[in-house]
């Protein structure tokens, strides 16, 4: 039987107009702009100035503290400056802009393509190097990845996740990946399950991929403790929880980590990131971005550099459609409207969904109908109806006291909500407020 989360979840439509586009490396652009905040934590210091030259995969910023990670240069060129630069957040925010030359790269990094499937590097080799090479959860979240390598003291992992889920409509980039980079992946796996110490590893993929799916149990003969589960198609199956809840049934507490229950979780692109860095000594400075829409003339599938303006992707693809409604940074659920396509592609980047004006513009508000719908499919177990008014009035101690900050803002309730209501931007609010309000009492 084909495994799912049991609670809650949506079926929207897939959209996956990219799927059967190969990854296809984009030019390197005149100039990028690399943001020193691709991560969640602190922002990473230069230790560049204005006037350099820098190889591509230098270093450029260093982690600042534990929760961060290292920036290096996406390209060769001359550092322009060193300034605020607006990203996809719409702020600006501290990044190095450079002016780019002919490709010369690092010392040290291999750029061949001869696949190393030789692992010499111990458990502590491959967190460092994780670390070193920059490396972030490429599902979106940008976690730095070593972080989630070095298990708090007291705590084991006893299986390894690897997220090939990719739930989200629209976004087909790690659905390539797995197609066109398998090996590097189990590799990629390998290398992760020697760092937690661990002997089993599931990579869950939905059975809307069956060609992934196939490709990958047919490598797995070859990678020891490695095995392919077919999912059921349910969004947010990606999300940690519930992919843990649908591959090994065990269930995170509220507030809790992954690691909480023996296991830890990685995105396919993730490990493949991880491959490059211990095996290639190459740090993360492009990734596979999406360029996708019901309009577009060419959904494609990227290989990017970091710091390559939105813009060049979109023409890449064609071009940007003339009912054109919205830019979407991420995927039409949980990604987030761009002011400018002039903003850098980052790590976070998983794909740009072009909406046209018709399907943009959200339904009129109109008042609760008690239905419950966004109750039954919260994957959480929340009420969203009751979390929308506890923040729209400020009521915080109610918003804390319902688990607000237990909402992975996977927009379920309102993709579900007949009476359009802004539950998820609501309930942002909602749990930024809380969080700092919980910050607040441990001062």
């Amino acid at each position: 039987m084909i495994q799912t989360f049991p609670r809650g979840g949506v079926h929207p439509a897939e959209d996956k107009f990219a799927a059967g586009s190969p990854i296809k490396t984009l030019k390197v652009p005149e100039t990028v702009v690399i943001p020193l905040s691709q991560h969640i934590g602190a922002p990473a210091e230069p230790v560049v100035k204005k006037g350099d030259e820098v190889k591509t995969g230098q270093v450029i910023a260093k982690s600042k503290g534990f929760v961060s990670t290292n920036i290096h240069s996406s390209v060769t060129g001359t550092v322009r400056k060193i300034d605020s630069e607006l990203d996809s957040s719409g702020y600006k925010r501290a990044a190095v802009v450079i002016d780019t030359g002919e490709d010369n790269w690092a010392e040290g990094i291999d750029t061949g393509k001869t696949i190393n499937k030789d692992i010499t590097a111990g458990a502590d080799e491959i967190i460092r190097k994780t670390l070193d090479a920059g490396i972030v959860g490429l599902g979106g979240a940008t976690f730095p990845s070593h972080i989630k390598l070095s298990l708090p003291k007291g705590k084991k992992a006893d299986v390894l996740i690897i997220n090939g889920v990719e739930c989200e409509p629209c976004l087909t980039s790690d659905h390539r990946l797995m197609l066109e980079r398998g090996d590097e992946l189990m590799v990629g796996i390998q290398l992760l399950m020697k760092a937690l110490n661990v002997t089993r590893a599931f990579i869950g993929i939905e059975n809307n991929k069956p060609d992934a799916i196939a490709h990958l149990i047919k490598l797995s003969v070859n990678y020891e403790g490695i095995t392919v589960k077919p999912l059921r198609i349910k969004y947010p199956q990606g999300a940690e929880k519930q992919l843990i809840k649908a591959l090994i049934n065990r269930e995170v507490p509220s507030g809790g980590l992954p690691v909480d229950v023996g296991t830890v979780v990685h995105n396919v692109g993730t490990a493949v990131a991880v491959y490059e860095a211990v095996q290639k000594n190459k740090p993360l400075i492009e990734r596979i971005v999406t360029v996708t829409g019901r309009e577009m003339k060419e959904p494609s599938n990227f290989l990017v550099r970091i710091g390559t303006p939105v813009r060049t992707l979109i023409d890449a693809a064609g071009g940007l459609p003339d009912n054109t409604g919205k830019v979407v940074n991420g995927g039409p659920m949980m990604g987030k409207a761009l002011n400018s396509l002039d903003v850098p592609v980052t790590k976070g980047t998983s794909g740009i969904v072009i909406i046209p004006s018709a399907e943009a513009s959200r339904k009129p508000v109109v008042n609760c109908v008690r239905c419950a719908k966004c109750v039954t499919v919260c994957p959480m177990g929340l009420e969203p109806y009751l979390l929308m008014p506890a923040a729209e009035f400020g009521k915080w101690d109610l918003a804390e006291e319902e688990s607000i900050l237990d909402c992975m803002e996977c927009g379920s309730c309102s993709y579900i909500c007949p009476s359009g209501r802004p539950l998820l931007d609501y309930i942002r609010l909602g749990k930024s407020t809380v969080s700092k309000i919980i910050r607040s009492r441990k001062q």
